[in-house]
């Protein structure tokens, strides 16, 4: 066994990978701002710095745990270098504390109560930037930024979109999309990731809480609301009651909105059951003709739009049902006008969701009729919290109230969507669940915490090969294996988020994998106790079949609970300016940052270019701008110098057309 010794006490470790996780298991809770266990590990914050016997300070963080260390972790020298950090950052911070978003669980704030700092000695010397309000789904203050990275590193690591990241250096370092655009101009997905690990609110969520309440004031609308299954599943975390179970949650929710003034609240659970039914459907014929294989599922709007970008050429293996808000929104903006004798324009749909891209998703002009949304608002689990904190509500203490019909039943096979395997295991208990079959557990096996999980089934004489994927740069690995064919699947789930909704940005921030678990647990636990557990036994929805879709698949069907996704690759911005000539007469050179240039190297080409350029002292005469796009993917990077396109360029390349232009300009 092998031991060292914290504080004068022994401890035991074996797996831990650093020594900051072996004084974390010895209940010692050493500060940082850029450590998380998902991440690689960083060390540019230093507040986790401790004293190694022999060696001196080290950051705990990036110092293997080794047998017979002594170590101290709160002496006077330690104290005050974390005083200076944590006054250091405060210095060129925003201070608006009480109107900041992330107040309760801003972890400088926390630092600056924990070290008792009490005023700051240094002063501001970093202008004031602009906010990032472009997006629908989240705002981000440079102003607030520590420069931690997390974001940076969650985007790059885990999603493998790279929409934010570090420019320039020294006190004029920032966190920023490419070229300083802003968020919306960037690839980014709004997974809304970032928002969960930045520890200041330099990332937030952007609210829309103000949008609810007005419309709730309003006499001439009807505001309905839905519930998502994974808000259930972590909405006791915010008011301190985490053991609450989901079922109860739930009951509770729908006390505090009918309250709060809407006219009904459904559970889109219930369109998750329909979800289901049309998109096995979907698969089974696909499955059946070998079409289109094979068939990712279309849910996670971060995910879609993750295709969108890179993936253009897998769009039509997508599947073409809506996912379950963009059901609910099309349904109830079908159905309830007649149902309560309302104008259309007069029905306000808001949806309770874990997710940050839904948001956006909900801005999709495929979803809406008439220039009017399907869904009008979204809230995150986050957001109804703050409302029902806003409305003076103990949620603790409120009865359990029943959704409303017929949008409110639901199965167990609805409730799991909010876990990563749900949708997928959803999909088999429609498919392949025997006649009788009343087993929660009958497909199990496609459940874990992995990132990617496979496995395969008899169906008939074929094979049905499945996979369920989380995090997008686990996608991007199975779509490489597709590519490459060292792999074949039929039926992929894809979602966005670490461990499916239930660990999406919208939910209760969270640092731990035991409160993402719990929350999974949460769902299959509601899911045992439900007296239905198929979608297709759901009676309602087999009611909206019959008097209003018609057949699962047909042209009603179609018309109301499918859509169409659209190709992203291209960026429609104009070219951005890198280096300015100084004289009007001057060689204009423009590199190509499309996806599939920046996969081939276009940045570091873009870099190598300005560098030529500076080398050869010839900036007043060369113009360097980025563009988008050429239309010559499979051979970038692509740089056109002048009227001459140069394909799979390299700086050498560039370099002669670049000189062979300035003697035709002289």
């Amino acid at each position: 066994e092998k031991t060292l010794t914290i504080n004068g006490k022994k401890v035991s470790f074996d797996k831990e990978k650093n020594l900051l996780e072996v004084i974390r298991k010895a209940n010692i809770e050493l500060p940082t701002f850029c450590y998380h266990s998902e991440l690689s590990t960083y060390g540019a914050c230093r507040l986790c710095l401790v004293n190694v016997e022999k060696r001196g300070l080290v950051p705990a963080c990036s110092t293997p745990a080794e047998n017979g260390m002594v170590v101290v972790t709160n002496s006077k020298e330690i104290r005050e270098l974390r005083k200076i950090i944590v006054e250091l950052l405060l210095a060129n911070h925003d201070r608006e504390c009480t109107s900041c978003h992330k107040s309760e669980h801003c972890q400088l704030q926390t630092l600056a109560r924990r070290l008792g700092i009490q005023s700051v000695r240094y002063k501001k010397i970093v202008k004031d930037t602009p906010k990032d309000f472009s997006t629908p789904s989240l705002v981000r203050d440079p102003n607030k930024c520590v420069l931690c990275g997390d974001c940076v590193r969650f985007c790059e690591e885990i999603q493998t979109v790279g929409a934010i990241d570090f420019s320039f250096r020294g006190s004029h370092a920032t966190v920023s999309p490419s070229f300083g655009k802003n968020l919306s101009s960037s690839e980014c997905v709004y997974c809304g990731q970032c928002t969960r690990v930045c520890p200041t609110g330099a990332l937030t969520i952007k609210s829309d809480v103000t949008k609810v309440w007005e419309a709730l004031g309003n006499k001439n609308k009807k505001v309905v609301v839905a519930i998502a299954p994974a808000v259930r599943a972590a909405i006791g975390e915010a008011f301190g009651i985490p053991k609450e179970t989901g079922t109860e949650a739930a009951g509770k929710m729908v006390t505090a909105l009918k309250s709060m003034g809407f006219f009904k609240v459904f559970d889109i659970s219930f369109t998750a059951d329909l979800t289901i039914v049309e998109e096995a459907n979907e698969f089974v014929e696909r499955f059946t003709k070998g079409e289109k294989l094979p068939q990712f599922t279309s849910c996670c709007p971060a995910w879609i739009k993750f295709t969108e970008q890179y993936y253009p050429d897998m769009i039509k293996n997508l599947s073409s049902c809506m996912s379950p808000q963009g059901m609910f929104g099309s349904l109830a903006k079908e159905m309830l006008p007649k149902m309560y004798d309302i104008k259309r324009e007069d029905l306000v749909v808001v949806s309770v969701m874990p997710c940050t891209a839904k948001k956006f998703e909900a801005t999709r002009p495929e979803l809406s009729q008439d220039g009017i949304p399907d869904t009008d608002i979204v809230l995150t689990t986050q957001e109804l919290a703050r409302m029902i904190e806003e409305s003076g509500l103990s949620f603790a203490q409120l009865e359990q109230s029943a959704f409303d019909m017929p949008l409110g039943f639901k199965t167990g096979g609805g409730v799991i969507f909010g876990n990563s395997g749900g949708v997928a295991e959803a999909v088999l208990r429609n498919v392949l669940s025997k006649e009788n079959s009343n087993d929660t557990d009958e497909f199990a096996f496609i459940r874990g915490e992995e990132g990617i999980r496979e496995a395969n089934l008899k169906v008939g004489d074929k094979d049905l090969r499945l996979a369920v994927v989380y995090g997008l740069g686990n996608a991007r690995k199975v779509i490489k294996q597709i590519k490459n064919k060292e792999k074949e699947y039929d039926l992929i789930e894809v979602m966005a988020c670490p461990g499916g909704c239930i660990g999406g940005a919208g939910q209760p921030v969270y640092d731990k994998l035991e409160v993402r678990n719990k929350r999974t647990k949460c769902l299959y636990e509601n899911d045992s106790v439900l007296e239905l557990h198929k979608p297709q036994d759901n009676p309602y929805v087999k009611q909206v079949y019959k008097e209003l879709l018609g057949a699962i698949g047909g042209e009603k069907a179609h018309e109301v609970l499918h859509t169409h996704h659209v190709n992203r690759r291209r960026i429609t911005e104009k070219p951005f300016l890198i280096q300015a000539a100084k004289d009007e007469n001057c060689v204009k050179v423009n590199v190509c940052f499309g996806t599939g240039c920046m996969l081939r190297g276009s940045q570091k080409l873009l870099k190598a270019i300005h560098e030529f350029v500076e080398s050869k002292k010839i900036q007043d005469k060369v113009e360097v701008k980025a563009s988008f796009c050429f239309e010559k993917c499979s051979r970038g990077p692509v740089v056109s110098v002048g009227t001459t396109v140069i394909e799979q360029a390299t700086v050498e390349t560039v370099g002669k057309a670049i000189q062979a232009e300035l003697k035709n300009i002289k």
